[in-house]
């Protein structure tokens, strides 16, 4: 379907205003469908990017600071999302032995359990995605890495 039928809009003031509305709207689309396959492990999108980033660092520990430069959201509570996956004991954390004031975190075993739970289920989500090809992604890809060099 084309952003037109979707949001029920027939015209855009210029291009630019409908490239915005189409990465947002599909940004969300994409989103609830992260949501949908999380929801089943008691996930949310932002706990899976943690627990993904953790697994990347495994076996060494990363400090949470360094956990927030790396989010994909980077308005989100990196402390409150460590502590979320604490009570779910998914993650450890202990003080960093060279700052006493940062603290380091680990992905577990059952943190890494989980992700491998989920990690078929997210390929198959990317794989539906064939309704485009690689080129065309690798494209997409780099338009928006360049739209985001306008900044």
């Amino acid at each position: 379907m084309s952003i037109e039928t979707d949001i029920k809009q027939k015209r855009f003031r210029t291009p630019y205003q409908r490239l915005v509305l189409n990465l947002i709207y599909t940004s969300n689309w994409l989103g609830y469908k992260q949501i949908e396959i999380l929801r089943e492990h008691d996930l949310t999108p932002e706990q899976y990017n943690v627990l993904r980033i953790l697994r990347g660092q495994h076996p060494n520990p990363i400090k949470v600071s360094d956990i927030s430069e790396r989010m994909l959201d980077k308005n989100s509570n990196t402390s409150r999302l460590i502590d979320k996956l604490l009570l779910k004991d998914l993650v450890t954390r202990t003080s960093c032995p060279s700052d006493r004031r940062a603290v380091d975190v680990v992905i577990n075993e059952a943190g890494l359990a989980l992700l491998l739970l989920i990690d078929p289920k997210v390929e198959d989500w990317e794989n539906s995605l064939n309704t485009i090809t690689h080129e065309e992604a690798d494209a997409i890809s780099a338009l928006l890495d360049k739209l985001r060099k306008s900044e």
